[in-house]
């Protein structure tokens, strides 16, 4: 059957593809519009399977905050270039797919994805994108975190995404020093908590490069394990939250720092996401 300019234009504007591809979709369905729906769709998962090699290396990441701010959500939307991740379209998706998060509580990614919103799922909502923009598109990070507050920063144009769980905010007003402690974790990029969050086997690398170093100074080998240890020490200081110099205030650390908002006031965990 003939395809008209305003069947053409109809597809255009339920889709928002690219009027060639209506125009072949609608050709190919003979004029059906569901089927040319379903068509430009699978081409969203032919563009999946064709660029499952490109690398999705920008995008941005999308925060929400639920239940009186204890609880925390973050997505992460990937895509190939910038020009896509400042899409008007592509904002929408990624700010659709934290409400679903934070609305059904998804246990992952797989999970996230399974998540229906209408008629489609979070995994065919992001291949339609794909099937209009022509780029791969990817969930690449789903965190969640919960506390007596819960505090999330972005920055880097939204390519790098903190979230922080605060412990004994006792009704105090902690907004302040929660976003700065979350730039601090996005400037420094502590790897814990503190000491006692340090995964064993970085301390255990740790402490054989403070023994390595040692050694190679010439110190003599009963003494390796207890300089080792102070530089083990150092490492604490340096790449745990709480035991960092404030970078707003180098005279105290992020531990005392909270304490001094509020008496008690402390982080229980944090995320920290980048993209690229």
């Amino acid at each position: 059957m003939a395809i008209t300019a305003q069947d053409v234009n109809k597809l255009r504007k339920m889709t928002g593809a690219g009027m060639m591809d209506c125009k072949k979709a609608l050709t190919e369905a003979n004029g059906d519009f569901d089927k040319a729906v379903e068509i430009l769709r699978k081409k969203g998962q032919k563009i999946s399977a064709s660029r499952a090699g490109k690398k999705a290396s920008e995008g941005s990441i999308f925060v929400k905050s639920v239940d009186n701010d204890s609880k925390c959500i973050l997505v992460a939307l990937n895509c190939e270039t910038d020009f896509v991740a400042k899409n008007d379209e592509f904002k929408t998706l990624g700010q659709t797919i934290v409400d679903l998060a934070a609305e059904n509580n998804p246990s992952g990614i797989e999970e996230l994805l399974a998540i229906k919103d209408g008629n489609l799922s979070v995994a065919e909502k992001i291949e339609e994108l794909m099937g209009k923009i022509g780029e791969k598109l990817e969930i690449s990070a789903y965190e969640e975190l919960s506390g007596d507050k819960v505090i999330s920063y972005i920055h880097a144009n939204n390519k790098l995404g903190v979230m922080v769980a605060l412990k004994g905010v006792n009704g105090t007003d902690v907004d302040e020093a929660g976003k700065d402690v979350a730039m601090q974790i996005a400037a420094m990029n502590p790897v814990a908590v503190d000491k006692d969050g340090v995964p064993q086997d970085v301390v255990e690398k740790e402490i054989e490069i403070g023994k390595e170093q040692a050694r190679a100074e010439g110190k003599p080998d009963n003494l390796l394990e207890k300089i080792a240890t102070g530089k083990l020490n150092k490492f604490y200081k340096e790449n745990t939250l709480l035991n960092q110099q404030f970078v707003k205030d180098s005279s105290q650390t992020i531990a005392k720092y909270l304490d001094s908002i509020n008496k008690g006031l402390t982080v229980t965990a944090f995320k920290r996401i980048v993209i690229g």
